[in-house]
């Protein structure tokens, strides 16, 4: 069996790399961050004209008609470039809400558990638990919510907690319903997860790549800080980190099972942090400075490793899955 990327697949990483090198590079994503984050529609519909939103929709509803692994392929590229949005909630409205398979509008996810909101100021529609928020449901929503200060300055946040949620069905006339488990069963939890597993994938190879480049040209002491052992030994730590959450969540697109999506989102916020952190330090008191890009990798892994799966909920999945616990002894008599 061969799980190494096909051809297409490759094709299909680097189109996206090569998009939003062109689309969203530096001096974009410095904008804005200077504008205080939020979702460039201009941008948005770009991607929707190359299939981001709709990768997954079948071909004759208008969609790309590719899998899950190959959207965890496009994901783990704007995890790299620090591509601000709702994009997981977008994906995965499109097909449900209109115009978000296009990039026309643009969709947001309310978890509950007191949890804030991210982009809710200029969304379209909210995915919520049984269905999903337009129109006056949505501007209700909306006008009950209260924003909050961000750590990520690319993601602007709302807390909603409190704000009763009126989701109607079909049946019962309200047009801000469209059943979505029906068509993505389990999506607002396990797509959801491992979608995000992807961008904190994309994240922590970048901080690494930054890392290395870094201490092949930085100097002290008449020397390349890269020849250094601590730096050498922070980088290959890095490196350690990447691969195997790149190979878990990589496997949990294949399979889709729950406990693998859990790992793989485990691993991968983990690799995003810590090698951010890493990075960081690898730059010296240049990492600590707004210029640098490296803060901004760290405050979007933080904010995603509370998303969609934390640490915790992701390591009762997998002690769950582990089965019962049973003793290591049988008999009854004490040790010693």
């Amino acid at each position: 069996m061969d799980f190494q990327l096909s051809d297409d697949q490759r094709a299909l990483r680097s189109g996206m790399r090569a998009l939003l090198g062109a689309a969203f590079d530096r001096g974009r994503l410095r904008a804005a961050v200077e504008r205080g984050g939020g979702v460039d529609r201009g941008l948005w519909r770009e991607l929707g004209a190359a299939g981001f939103f709709a990768l997954r929709l079948p071909e004759e509803a208008g969609g790309v008609g590719l899998g899950l692994p190959e959207a965890v392929l496009l994901f783990e590229e704007a995890g790299r470039a620090l591509l601000p949005g709702p994009l997981v909630a977008t994906h995965l409205a499109a097909g449900l809400v209109k115009g978000a398979a296009e990039g026309e509008a643009v969709v947001t996810a309310s978890e509950g558990g007191g949890l804030p909101v991210a982009d809710l100021g200029g969304a379209d529609a909210v995915l919520v638990a049984g269905g999903v928020l337009t129109g006056e449901e949505l501007a209700a929503f909306v006008a009950g919510a209260r924003p909050v200060r961000s750590m990520d300055p690319l993601t602007p946040l709302h807390r909603a907690e409190g704000v009763a949620v009126d989701v109607k069905g079909p049946a019962a006339g309200g047009e801000g319903l469209v059943a979505a488990a029906e068509a993505y069963p389990g999506a607002l939890r396990g797509e959801g997860a491992l979608l995000t597993a992807a961008e904190q994938l994309g994240s922590a190879a970048r901080t690494t790549e930054m890392a290395v480049q870094h201490a092949r040209t930085r100097e002290q002491f008449g020397s390349l800080i890269g020849s250094f052992q601590a730096v050498k030994h922070l980088c290959a730590d890095m490196l350690a980190r990447t691969e195997p959450a790149r190979s878990a969540v990589y496997a949990a697109a294949v399979t889709g099972d729950p406990v693998e999506i859990a790992a793989a989102k485990l691993l991968a916020d983990d690799a995003a942090v810590r090698n951010a952190r890493d990075c960081l330090q690898i730059h010296g008191g240049m990492g600590f400075t707004w210029e640098a890009d490296v803060h901004l990798h760290l405050k979007r892994a933080w904010l995603r490793a509370a998303r969609w799966l934390t640490a915790a909920e992701a390591e009762e999945i997998l002690a769950v899955g582990l089965g019962p616990v049973r003793p290591l002894y049988g008999g009854s008599a004490a040790l010693g």
